[in-house]
């Protein structure tokens, strides 16, 4: 569904730079006329796809049965869509990048962790940070549903990330919270998103989505811990909450820290320009569990002040406490907080009746309607007809926690996995950082039983004090070269005694071995940007890939896919940032052109 929308909202905004660009290039009144009233459809039907996305980002019924529970409904993060990548096109070699498809459990997080890890060997091997191989990356926002596309590989890591993260608060939402192991499940998951979500913020500072800008993540932070930090409170309640004083008191202040949190994420949520993308449904369901946790904070204060006396006599060397020591403040102050737990829990059911997504929700009705009637029955069991005096207004309750949910990042984010690539050679040496010759084939004979070099260095080994006169020489074998190859068998992970065990044996008809160079990379000029592979600089391990492929005349590369490019009128912006505007963006884009110019700022797309 998500992926159908992503679709259709790119349709629009397609139709709406494009209905912008007519309005200020013609001068007939009727055509603009005309072309305001389309504009006007497609604002419109935009506007009822975006209600859509968010119709979907807030539906807690797909990751929780929620009439199976009587607990209130908890905020899954949705999960960004991508589109499929065809490696083949530059790197000429068969491999595939797909959109991972996860499960809602462990074994979706360890794939994601085992990819995000396998990034990081790509990253180093093949994307150099001097040069493009033409890979775009395409990533949706996950609450507005425009796409971003760069060549830049942190894209890619960072959304995977954030899908960790999301995946992390699904799973902590379709935990039993009936049951102990089941909230300590949901804590635990909770915790790690917050803490996946922290790290993605502190190490990939300038992602282009805006569902992974810092105000955003920071939000999303704080929203994760509410959740935690009302999953803890929900686990301690579970067996019960004894009616005695000290008891009430400490469930009172457990409550108001869950509403104290909230508020604090209900806050991020309403400034600007958090609030134009955040689903409403989310703010509201922020705003209520404010006004209910802390309301269930003063009717159990209330309670403590209303059912129980603390002392019958004032303990020796301690001031007495007024407010528990006469019954009559205490029952003053208690229908005070009575009155505002009252209030709070009215101002929750009005916050419910103004989200159509909340409405749908009947146990979360149920929930509500019960905590105001509880109140309301406390205070007519404590309110005396004969009783004029004026009500005062409770104080806030300070809030207090046993234990406070705090950030917890999972190792998932630093699994080990082993390089798709290694048999490419050592990745301190075969980097995308170096430049590199193709592999050059050179027949190697003794010459009174000599090679005519020695050989240096872990592996790979390195050719040293070359004879020039050799045979070797004379067919292009070069100082330094590093050994890649002897005869069929690949030496790029042999060490010096390794390889020279290979070479002993050779005899009078001699031995291919296959070297490469490394080339000055400080004289190549950074290439122009391109769609496409073409002409740009190869890495070694592009051009082992190559060479491998060419030698079994296997290989069929991949059609190159068909492109559509559009010049955003800001010529400021990055040019590895491809995206189409915000919902809320009104500038007219350039006419689409069917091929890429040689700029550097020039931008792309799908």
């Amino acid at each position: 569904k998500r992926a159908l929308l992503n679709q259709k909202i790119i349709k629009q905004m397609r139709m709406r730079a494009g209905a912008e660009n007519l309005l200020k290039a013609t001068s007939n009144n009727k055509v603009r006329e005309q072309v305001v009233l389309e504009l006007s459809y497609v604002n419109s039907d935009l506007q009822l796809l975006m209600e859509e996305l968010e119709g979907l980002n807030s539906s807690v019924e797909v990751y929780q049965d929620v009439q199976e529970t009587s607990s209130i409904p908890l905020i899954p993060l949705g999960l960004k869509e991508t589109k499929d990548v065809d490696f083949s096109v530059a790197l000429k070699v068969s491999f595939f990048h797909n959109a991972p498809s996860v499960d809602r459990n462990p074994s979706g997080i360890d794939l994601l962790a085992n990819y995000f890890s396998q990034l990081g060997f790509l990253e180093t091997r093949f994307f150099s940070p001097t040069r493009q191989i033409g890979i775009f990356f395409t990533w949706y926002d996950s609450f507005t549903g425009v796409p971003v596309c760069q060549q830049n590989i942190s894209l890619e890591k960072a959304s995977i990330l954030f899908n960790m993260a999301a995946l992390y608060s699904q799973i902590g939402t379709r935990a039993n919270r009936q049951t102990q192991a089941g909230l300590e499940d949901a804590i635990t998951a909770f915790q790690k998103s917050a803490g996946v979500l922290h790290y993605l913020k502190e190490t990939f500072t300038h992602t282009p989505s805006y569902d992974m800008s810092p105000a955003m993540l920071s939000m999303l932070i704080r929203l994760m811990l509410a959740q935690a930090q009302e999953c803890l409170f929900e686990q301690i309640t579970l067996p019960g909450i004894r009616n005695e004083f000290f008891s009430l008191l400490r469930i009172a202040q457990e409550a108001a820290k869950v509403g104290e949190t909230y508020s604090e994420v209900h806050q991020s949520m309403i400034q600007t320009p958090i609030k134009n993308n955040v689903p409403f449904f989310w703010t509201t369901m922020s705003e209520l569990k404010t006004n209910h946790y802390n309301s269930l904070a003063h009717y159990f204060v209330s309670t403590a002040l209303l059912d129980h006396q603390l002392y019958d006599a004032m303990p020796e060397g301690r001031s007495p406490l007024d407010i528990l020591k006469d019954k009559a403040e205490r029952r003053r102050i208690g229908k005070a907080h009575l009155q505002r737990s009252i209030m709070g829990h009215e101002e929750a059911i009005r916050t419910h009746s103004r989200c159509r997504h909340l409405q749908k929700l009947d146990i979360l009705s149920d929930i509500l309607q019960a905590g105001l009637k509880r109140s309301i029955t406390k205070f007519e069991q404590n309110d005396k007809e004969d009783e004029f005096t004026d009500y005062m207004l409770a104080p806030d309750i300070i809030s207090k926690t046993e234990k406070k949910a705090e950030m917890e990042i999972p190792a998932a984010t630093k699994v080990k996995v082993k390089d798709l690539f290694q048999r490419l050679g050592p990745l301190s040496v075969f980097s995308a950082k170096q430049r590199w010759s193709a592999p050059r084939t050179i027949r190697l004979r003794l010459q009174d039983r000599d090679l005519g070099f020695t050989l240096k260095g872990d592996a790979p080994v390195q050719i040293q004090s070359l004879d020039p006169l050799c045979p070797a020489a004379a067919k292009g074998l070069k100082e330094g070269d590093y050994l890649v190859a002897v005869g069929d068998t690949e030496c790029k992970w042999l060490g010096v005694s390794d390889v020279m065990k290979l070479l002993k044996d050779v005899d009078e008809e001699g031995v291919d071995i296959r070297v490469v160079s490394m080339l000055d990379s400080s004289s190549q000029p950074m290439p122009t940007k391109s769609a496409t592979y073409g002409g740009l600089p190869k890495t070694y391990s592009m051009i082992c890939l190559a060479h491998d492929e060419d030698d079994k005349k296997s290989h069929k590369v991949a059609k190159k896919p068909s492109f559509l490019s559009w010049g955003l009128k800001n010529k400021q912006k990055s040019g590895s940032t491809l995206s189409l505007p915000s919902a809320d963006y009104n500038g007219p884009w350039n006419r689409p052109c069917p091929t890429y110019r040689n700029s550097y700022n020039e931008s792309a797309l799908y």
